[in-house]
């Protein structure tokens, strides 16, 4: 069985626009605004990122992936080798 789904939100502009074929282009768009923050205080590394989007994480699950592969990295504290 061939699920299809229509995804709005990919077309600046034009929010409501819906595709069941999104291009690659579109998709990384959709990611641009995530922004990364790594902080090294004494010899610890830190690091923050922007909350996902409901969009992000819609085309993440669409495309197979658990948002927790971007969740797990916000507030990780290391110490670099």
């Amino acid at each position: 069985m061939i699920t299809t789904f229509n995804i709005s939100g990919l077309y600046g502009g034009l929010p409501k626009r819906k595709t069941a074929r999104p291009t690659a282009e579109r998709i990384l768009a959709a990611f641009k605004e995530i922004t990364l923050v790594v902080i090294e205080v004494k010899n610890e590394v830190y690091t923050h990122l922007t909350a996902l989007s409901p969009l992000q994480q819609r085309l993440l699950v669409l495309l197979g992936f658990s948002t927790t592969i971007y969740t797990q990295l916000d507030g990780q504290s290391f110490t670099p080798e």
